[in-house]
Parts: C-alpha cells; sequence; structure tokens
C-alpha cells in the first residue's frame, strides 16, 4: 500500500475511532489524531511526522528522454511483459528462418547479411552522430 493510501486510511480509521465506531472497539484510545491529514502522531514518541516528506517526490511524473535505451527497454517490458515474450517468440522464429536460408542459399545470405551489416553500420552511425551534435 502507498503512503498516501495509508494515510487516507488511518484518517477514516480515526474518524470512526472518534465518533465511536465499531474501530473504537479495539483498544486504541487515541483520539488525538489531526483531521487535515499533514502530520500523524507517533504513539511511541509523541513526535509530528511530516506525511509530505515520507511521500517525497513521487507524485512527480518521470521524464523518459533521460533514461537510457537499456532502461526504456526494461520499463516497456515491465509495462506490458506479453508483448515481450511475444517479441522474443518472432525473433527466435525468424532466425530460424535465417539458419535455414544459409542452409539452403548460402551466396544468398551471405549477401542479404552484408546487406544487412551495411544497414546497421549507417543506422548507428546516425545515431552516434546525433548525440554527438544534440
Amino acid at each position: 500500500m502507498t503512503d498516501e493510501a495509508e494515510r487516507r486510511a488511518g484518517a477514516t480509521a480515526d474518524e470512526v475511532v472518534e465518533t465511536g465506531g465499531p474501530a473504537a472497539t479495539d483498544g486504541d484510545t487515541d483520539t488525538d489524531s489531526d483531521t487535515d491529514g499533514d502530520t500523524d502522531t507517533d504513539d511511541a514518541t509523541d513526535t509530528a511526522v511530516d506525511a509530505s516528506d515520507a511521500i517525497g517526490d513521487a507524485d512527480q511524473p518521470i521524464d523518459f528522454s533521460e533514461l537510457s535505451l537499456p532502461q526504456r527497454v526494461f520499463v516497456a517490458a515491465v509495462q506490458n511483459p506479453t508483448r515481450g515474450v511475444v517479441l522474443v517468440g518472432l525473433l527466435a522464429f525468424a532466425f530460424s528462418f535465417y539458419i535455414a536460408l544459409w542452409l539452403v542459399f548460402a551466396r544468398a545470405a551471405a549477401f542479404l547479411s552484408a546487406v544487412g551489416l551495411v544497414l546497421v553500420g549507417i543506422v548507428v552511425a546516425v545515431y552516434v552522430l546525433s548525440n554527438r551534435l544534440s
């Protein structure tokens, strides 16, 4: 449960205890709860703890442009793992066809592999140049 949900759940329980509802029978005698939700009272030390410090900056959205490519892949895989499993299966299927192409048509596979390497080299060069220029 998040801190925000715990704070809301705690405020609801405190309100029920103050009104003498069903939660008042559990032996909780703490009736000095704060109704605005900004501070909570720690029973052991009787010091006020600011609830906004516990939450911190978790409410601010994350800027995905600051993440590296592997971090973006990880976030995408966590958000939708089914898509990742399907993608890995399709890549394995494509690799098996590539192996079959090498076994049957070795010269055509060699030519297509050389073309693929040149294209990958161009993509890497554009990526590196765009990172240096920006």
